[in-house]
């Protein structure tokens, strides 16, 4: 609607002048202001806003007239009447100059192309120079009270009870008539005027009236505070034809507006309301329409403290009232009194240090050409206030006019439906446009077919929802300098072009080129002027205008893409003047001045050489007998709506069909339908071209106080309910919305049944365009920002006012309608309406803010609901699957106090708990598990938490379980209103052990230990500080049971040998694993069956089986140890996240192992030929190319193992096919492609390695041997070969690795041969487990074994090789712990006994100290 922009506008008067302005009066076309003050007369013009001449009177003439009060001008602008203290009427003729007849003029450059194409355009935006002369005063011997102009006659009021009719210019004997108000009969309505009572109107006044045009009498306010309506009984105003209707119960009014358009009277009265009365038709009578007042909820500190209403100025188009009260402040309402700004509340009453600001007090206003300004004249501060400001020197309020600036929506003015989607404002010079991806555009500027809504995302949600901005459109300034104020606005089906028309001509927008289409030739754009509104068809845009050198009214047609000139227009001619235009699919529809719609239908011609549309008329429909005055008529709409619609669904392409014409008549919405009621029979006989449109229907009223209209012609069979409803906008009414009830199944209605039903429902915004299948309501608001603390004076404009700016809003209406339909028992309805918006993304939010609305409104009740609706609404929310989640959602958001309320109505809580954990929705569950701790017991908590934290459990739902460890503590401790942790975002579907990220893992071992027995090794955790460890105590019955559940899970998932789960659920509980497979050691941590152990590991962690290459017997390679030593080597490249972080790339050969890798590779030297010849240096050159290469491929996080070892295998051909030095035969790269083949993910292999760690550290060997086998890590058998050697091993376990290995052995030989070359190599361990005996062996025995691996002979500290798989970045950090013994053949470097830190990288890492 309206809404206010900027800071408002300061105009100071260029003439010094000691008396400051009280009151401004707008002549009829708004283009001049006569502003008043004690004894002069000034006129401004508005554009610029500019002084144009002052009358100074005379001090003798001042004392014989008194001061100046009122103004008024003659409509045709040539006069002013002013009235004076003493009862005079001043008549000043308004003079156009002499030769000098512009006071300000444009200056333009030399050769500007405005002043070539048209030497006259200089003349028509320069403001006039008039002047001001007085005709011979009128002494009416009485104060006046109030002015009124009519067409010949300017009406007076006077203190002494009468009314004088002056002509404007005949002031002679025959231009006076005096009527006295006594004489005037008042009743309650016109029909019980001659016989009924009246009003005792001696010594009574009138004190304030106003001229009602469509109403064809006078609003008044007599001085007692009574409302009341006088109507002349004949053309002229005489005492015996004069009939007067008052208003009961009123006797507060004190001012009065009356509204043309909509036929209403606004009365301001002392309470501080304003009363909105409108004339009963029938009978004449004064009737209530609705009032106007601030509130208690939005204004509770200045609701009742405003005073008496001071003014009350209707907006030039009527849409909007301006309302302010003697305590000062500006209010602004729709006509129907949706209201829309106030400026007593938020930052216009006070500053940003939250002191009061005085709100303006206001002595006079008036609204500018066509609404853009509001122009307000100030209180004068009384002369005591001027004396302690002049005397403390502080700086004084200057005097003058203050300037407020709007923007409308184009529907006030042009409410044409080619777009009803999207919100188009415009303000004087520019347009805002709801914005969103403008990267939709045309495929082709030129393509002459519009984009159709699916080829238009713009028309979606991700456009018009994307986010708040507007697109702002600066108006071409050529065209507004000579045809300023722009009256008409209308944007296209696409939301892509814009048109805009001012006092004359018109001009278009493309937001495809952003640019503007101007008339080249401007006398044309000059020769015509828009009277009914514009609107888009497709590419062209429709205008009705008046030509004036053909005096004559045209509906015009002009292609967008051509240039503007009436050359390739389409012009029609028609009979009369045109007040209004829309457009329906391929139909125009025109109201004109004689009160009759035209129907025209639109056909595209391509056939001549320029692109033209051929408009014929179809239909004439005289609506004389209904309309009163053509004025009244608001908007007028041809959509396809029906009464008949929910008859059958058989036949949806009638939907597109012009089936009626919605007419708003001054608010009251008028619906005439087509007359189907005779013959239909024969119609599909008739030739297309000879079948004429069926007659309509006599008019029905269908709503009253309507604002807006919104229909759509689109069809979608899935949401027939919202496109073919009418919605309607209906001021503090709220909305309106006209829905067809359709049968379900293809069922017949029910005879009883309504075909459509009116339902109304409350918005929080003003709505400006409804999204029809999103269920949404667009709009826009005032939001204020203030600027009060910069370095500015305290009377400066920024100081008195904030900063306002207009923001995009929206509203969800379908909990509105679904409620409704709910309340009147058609639920079946609401269920197929609810069930197509089922999609969209906010639906779960829809159902929330239902429960929530009802919950609210019943729970809260004082008085005893006699039919609840809350068990209804429940019930119909259990037909949808999110029932679980809307329920405890709106619980959470609700009071604790209403949840008994609400529960009796949906349920108990524990059933539904039980339901979410049934659904398997865990995070619903625990939603509900807090609804439980506060309704129940605690007993009951902690049994349905054990449910919940158990399945959490199993199915993994991490970041769950810590809050429910969280919330098991608090049960027992207390801590009930602890806040929840913050969850940490990790992810659950990835598997890895991630609290590498956070843990430090420091291990210490030395020989004395080892050779002591106690091969444990010490560790210390520095974990997260999440509820899980935090403050953990020992003698907690909560943590024990706690520790008893988790035990349990553990538990399980070893007996199910799901070691990967294990890990997980280890690294993220942070549970003790060590600590409990210590004491599980003989007990679930046993290995029964090896064979299936290992087949689960396989599958477990995306392990491959290992495979056999058919060349292999006779294979170079054959010897397993120098095999796996190389490829282990090259496997160091699998991971492209260890090259960023090793030194590899910088010095590859400095590695700790490269002298090893050298000697590796040399002992090829006599198996390849080729590889004889080569020096040390080409190794070099060799390894330095494949790091290169798998730096470039980033090949590390590959999962696939097939596209890995492919890959792979590709890169070591490069390498075959790059290097002149260096061949590899084909059996060798078979078997390197093998062993790359044979490994896991990387991943897998880090997971492994902390698993064989932990495994190692809790004495668990069974399972270290398992590890080991699908790690094919020969180290690993040895070292628990080892130890089976010592004391504390249980002979049983010793008999289980025996039996364990030997059974995989058996299994590899017949099912797995890539598993023997690995038993080979670890053939002695198995040699030395049959050779082992029963006896135990010595403890020194046991001490010098152990030191022999780990010192050399001289004592000293062997060093520890990193393995391959450790090098990467530090991602695998357990070898570092383990003995590696090298194979036979391998040399290795010693180095100081030193700590080693790993880098972490994206797998997690932890540090490792040895000592």
């Amino acid at each position: 609607m309206y809404f206010l922009t900027g800071w408002p506008r300061r105009l100071l008067c260029p003439l010094k002048s000691e008396e400051d302005p009280f009151f401004i009066q707008p002549s009829s076309q708004r283009l001049y202001f006569a502003v008043l003050s004690q004894t002069q007369l000034s006129i401004w013009f508005s554009r610029p806003a500019v002084l144009i001449v002052s009358y100074i009177e005379s001090v003798k003439a001042a004392e014989q007239f008194g001061s100046y009060e009122k103004a008024e001008w003659k409509p045709d602008d040539s006069m002013i009447a002013v009235a004076t203290a003493k009862g005079y009427v001043l008549l000043f003729d308004v003079l156009g100059g002499g030769e000098d007849r512009y006071l300000y003029e444009p200056v333009y450059p030399r050769g500007s192309y405005r002043l070539k194409l048209n030497p006259g355009i200089k003349e028509e935006q320069c403001a006039p120079a008039l002047s001001l002369e007085m005709k011979k005063p009128v002494d009416l011997e009485a104060p006046i009270t109030s002015l009124q102009t009519l067409q010949q006659d300017l009406l007076v009021c006077t203190s002494d009870g009468y009314l004088h009719v002056l002509h404007w210019d005949g002031l002679g004997n025959n231009g006076r008539k005096s009527i006295c108000l006594t004489t005037v009969p008042f009743s309650l309505d016109l029909q019980s005027a001659r016989g009924g009572p009246s009003l005792d109107l001696e010594g009574v006044h009138i004190c304030s009236m106003e001229y009602c045009v469509t109403l064809d009498g006078f609003a008044a306010v007599l001085s007692d505070g009574r409302l009341g309506f006088i109507t002349p009984l004949s053309n002229s105003i005489t005492a015996d034809q004069l009939q007067g209707v008052w208003a009961a119960e009123v006797t507060d009014g004190v001012c009065v507006a009356v509204n043309n358009k909509y036929r209403l009277m606004a009365f301001g009265c002392a309470s501080g309301s304003v009363l909105v009365y409108t004339i009963d038709t029938t009978t004449g009578f004064m009737q209530l329409s609705h009032r106007l007042e601030l509130t208690p909820k939005h204004y509770p500190d200045s609701y009742n403290k405003t005073g008496a209403v001071k003014l009350v100025r209707w907006s030039p188009d009527y849409s909007v009232v301006m309302v302010t009260w003697e305590c000062g402040g500006l209010s602004l309402w729709s006509v129907f009194g949706a209201h829309l700004f106030c400026t007593l509340g938020e930052d216009f009453s006070h500053r940003s240090d939250g002191t009061k600001k005085d709100p303006i007090k206001i002595s006079s206003m008036s609204w500018g050409a066509e609404g853009y300004h509001l122009w307000v004249v100030p209180n004068s501060r009384p002369e005591e206030e001027l004396l302690v400001q002049e005397e403390e020197k502080l700086p004084t309020r200057s005097s003058g006019i203050l300037q407020f600036h709007f923007i409308k929506s184009a529907l006030t003015v042009n409410p044409c439906t080619s777009n009803q989607e999207q919100v188009l404002l415009h303000g004087e010079d520019r347009l805002y446009l709801t914005c969103g991806d403008l990267a939709q555009v045309h495929s082709s500027l030129d393509s002459h077919q519009p984009p159709s809504r699916e080829a238009t995302p713009s028309q979606g949600l991700s456009t018009l929802l994307g986010h708040k901005h507007w697109h702002v459109v600066q108006i071409h300034s050529t065209y507004l300098e000579s045809n300023w104020p722009i009256r008409f606005a209308a944007i296209d089906t696409a939301g892509q072009c814009m048109a805009v028309a001012g006092r004359r001509g018109f001009a278009h927008y493309s937001l495809y080129t952003r640019k503007w289409k101007l008339f080249g030739n401007v006398t044309q754009e000059q020769n015509m002027t828009v009277t009914g509104g514009l609107a888009w068809w497709n590419d062209f845009v429709v205008v009705s205008c008046y030509n004036f050198n053909d005096q004559q009214e045209q509906l015009r047609l002009y292609l967008r893409t051509s240039n503007l000139d009436n050359v390739f227009a389409s012009v029609t001619k028609l009979h009369s003047d045109t007040l209004l235009l829309n457009v329906f699919k391929d139909m125009i529809i025109l109201f004109r001045a004689d009160c009759s719609i035209c129907l025209y239908s639109l056909e595209r011609r391509n056939d001549s050489p320029t692109v033209c549309v051929n408009v014929e008329l179809l239909q004439e429909v005289s609506m004389s007998r209904y309309i009163p005055h053509p004025g009244l008529v608001v908007s007028v709409t041809l959509t396809s709506v029906r009464t008949e619609t929910g008859i059958t669904l058989k036949a949806p392409q009638q939907a597109c069909m012009a089936e009626s014409i919605m007419l708003n008549l001054a608010g009251q919405l008028i619906m005439l339908q087509r007359d189907r009621s005779g013959p239909q029979v024969r119609e599909k006989e008739v030739a297309v071209n000879n079948k004429k449109p069926l007659p309509f229907c006599p008019p029905v009223v269908l709503a009253q106080c309507v604002e807006n209209v919104w229909t759509t012609c689109r069809s979608n069979r899935k949401k027939r309910h919202l496109l073919e409803a009418l919605w309607l906008s209906c001021g503090e009414a709220g909305m309106k919305v006209w829905l067809p009830l359709f049968p379900r199944d293809h069922r017949k209605p029910h005879s009883f049944l309504s075909r459509r039903i009116m339902l109304p429902f409350h918005i929080n915004i003003y709505p400006l365009a409804v999204l029809f299948e999103d269920a949404l309501v667009l709009g826009a608001s005032n939001e204020t920002v203030l600027y009060d603390g910069l370095q500015c004076s305290a009377e400066a404009l920024e100081a008195l006012f904030p900063f306002c700016t207009v923001e995009r809003t929206t509203q969800i209406y379908l909990h509105h309608i679904l409620r409704q339909l709910l309340v009147r028992n058609l639920g079946e309805q609401a269920l197929m309406l609810a069930q197509s918006c089922a999609s969209l993304p906010y639906f779960p939010h829809v159902m929330e803010l239902m429960v929530h609305v009802v919950l609210e409104e019943e729970a809260t009740s004082r008085e005893p609901i006699p039919d609840p609706l809350l068990p209804t609404v429940a019930k119909f929310i259990t037909e949808f699957p999110l029932f679980l989640q809307t329920i405890v959602h709106c619980a959470r958001k609700t009071e604790y106090a209403l949840w008994n309320y609400l529960f009796a109505a949906v349920g108990n809580p524990k059933d539904l708990f039980e339901e979410c954990l049934m659904a398997q929705d865990l995070d619903t569950a625990a939603s509900y598990l807090i609804i439980l701790q506060n309704m129940e017991v605690p007993a009951v908590s902690r049994q349905h938490a054990t449910l919940l934290f158990n399945t959490a459990l199993e199915q993994g739902k991490w970041d769950l379980c810590r809050n429910m460890i969280r919330f098991l503590k608090a049960i027992g401790s207390g801590e009930m209103d602890t806040p929840p942790p913050t969850p940490t975002n990790q992810d659950p579907s990835s598997g890895g052990f991630e609290f590498f990220r956070t843990r430090s893992i420091s291990l210490s071992q030395s020989a004395d230990a080892i050779a002591s027995g106690k091969f444990n090794l010490q560790k210390t955790f520095s974990m997260p500080s999440g509820p899980c460890v935090k403050g953990r105590d020992v003698d907690c019955a909560e943590n024990m049971y706690i520790d008893l559940m988790l035990w349990r899970h553990a538990r399980h998932l070893l007996e199910q040998l799901r070691l990967r789960d294990l890990g997980c659920f280890s690294a993220q509980l942070g549970f003790e694993l060590i600590g409990w497979l210590c004491r599980e050691r003989n007990r679930v941590a046993r290995v029964e069956d090896f064979v299936f152990a290992l087949k689960v590991l396989h599958k477990d962690f995306l392990w491959p089986f290992p495979v056999i290459p058919v060349g292999c017997i006779n294979s170079p390679l054959k010897n397993g140890r120098s095999r796996s030593v190389l490829s282990s080597r090259l496997l160091q490249s699998e991971s492209a996240e260890s090259l960023v972080n090793s030194d590899m790339e910088s010095a590859p050969l400095q590695s700790p192992s490269s002298s090893t890798w050298r000697e590796s590779i040399s002992q090829t030297k006599d198996l390849d030929p080729v590889s004889n010849q080569q020096s040390p240096q080409t190794q070099d050159a060799f390894l330095s190319l494949v790091t290169n290469k798998v730096e470039e491929y980033s090949l590390g996080s590959a999962t696939d193992l097939t596209e890995t070892s492919s890959v792979l295998d590709g890169d070591w051909t490069m390498v075959d096919e790059n290097s002149s030095t260096l061949c590899l035969s084909q059996s060798e790269l078979e078997h390197i492609s093998m062993e790359l083949a044979n490994k896991g993910p990387h991943k897998s292999q880090v997971q492994l390695r902390y698993l064989l760690h932990v495994f190692m550290e809790a004495g668990c060997l069974e399972w270290c041997v398992v590890i080991g086998l699908i790690l094919r890590d020969a180290s690993v058998i040895k070292q628990v070969v080892s130890f089976l050697d010592h004391p504390e091993i249980s002979p049983e376990t010793v008999k289980n690795i025996k039996n364990g290995l030997f059974s995989v052995e058996t299994w590899a030989s017949t099912d797995c041969l890539g598993y023997k070359p690995f038993f080979n190599l670890i053939q002695a361990q198995l040699q030395q487990l049959l050779d082992s005996t029963a006896e135990q062996v010595q403890v020194e025995a046991f001490q010098a074994s152990s030191q022999s691996k780990l010192g050399g002979p001289e004592g000293q500290t062997s060093p520890v090789t990193p393995r391959p798989e450790e090098t990467r970045g530090g991602s695998t950090p357990l070898g570092l712990v383990l003995p590696n013994l090298e194979p036979a053949g391998g040399a290795t470097e010693e180095c100081p006994d030193e700590q080693i830190q790993e880098p972490e990288d994206e797998e997690g890492a932890y540090d490792c100290t040895l000592s």
